[in-house]
């Protein structure tokens, strides 16, 4: 089906030149909209993943550079897409992760996986959001986790970040939420909470675990700990959903923390 639906419209995805971000830029690309894409990678990786998205139907794409750590890099880089064209549709993606007790965490990685995790979707979120209620349409879809719902050992930081993404995005919804109408599609605010999803980062761990046996063996022993479905999304399921969150349609959801997660939550 070719459903532009978003033709002339545009979105900035961050940490998008891999993995979910990319997956969702795609998917965006695929329904008409410009895309700024931002994200890590050496000049190889940004062109691969700039190609993909117009290969994928984007009726224009720009890669913006900016160290999301640096609120002023923020500022510069959501100057530079405005002045490009306005921005309707945000997805706070980009995400680091660091595994340690809480008392062995390296107070800088900390402070790097609050800033990169939660603090730059602040800074984006305050640049884009007035000009989207002045507009009367705009979609805010922040990729938060699982782990902005419920815990799990040593992941102090990265819990924090995404809890405070999810209460965030609630803050966010309610103050814009009568902006626009259900004909414009108003503007909206969701965080998708993924579970397991499949990308080539989590290989290792899938690895560690097969205990002789096959690939699938070693997906549902890793699973078997948190995700009754015992299997995982891939990319392209996250990017489905925040897609559908960008229809008129979606005009009345927001403020809601969606899980994808097999079930991780309903224990």
């Amino acid at each position: 089906m070719n459903d532009r639906f978003l033709e002339g419209r545009t979105a900035l995805v961050t940490g998008s030149t891999s993995g979910i971000g990319l997956a969702i830029a795609r998917a965006l690309a695929a329904a008409g909209v410009r895309v700024a894409i931002n994200g890590l990678g050496d000049a190889a990786q940004i062109d691969a993943a700039l190609s993909s998205v117009r290969t994928a139907g984007a009726a224009d794409a720009r890669h913006f550079d900016a160290d999301l750590r640096d609120p002023a890099q923020i500022a510069a880089m959501m100057q530079a897409i405005d002045a490009w064209s306005p921005l309707d549709v945000l997805v706070n993606n980009a995400g680091i992760q660091h595994t340690a007790a809480l008392a062995d965490m390296p107070p800088e990685r900390w402070d790097a996986i609050l800033a990169i995790n939660l603090s730059s979707a602040f800074h984006t979120m305050r640049a884009a959001l007035p000009g989207m209620a002045t507009r009367g349409f705009g979609r805010v879809v922040n990729i938060a986790s699982v782990h902005g719902l419920v815990a799990s050992v040593q992941k102090a930081p990265y819990v924090a970040a995404k809890f405070g993404l999810v209460g965030m995005s609630k803050v966010a919804a309610l103050e814009y939420a009568a902006s626009g109408t259900r004909d414009s599609g108003g503007v909206t605010v969701n965080c998708i909470c993924p579970g397991w999803v499949e990308t080539p980062l989590i290989e290792p761990q899938i690895e560690a675990r097969r205990a002789g046996g096959s690939r699938e063996d070693g997906v549902r022993a890793l699973l078997g700990e948190k995700q009754p479905s015992l299997r995982m999304s891939l990319p392209e399921d996250i990017a489905a959903l925040a897609l559908w969150l960008c229809r008129r349609e979606a005009h009345n959801m927001t403020g809601a923390a969606l899980p994808i997660d097999g079930a991780w939550t309903a224990q």
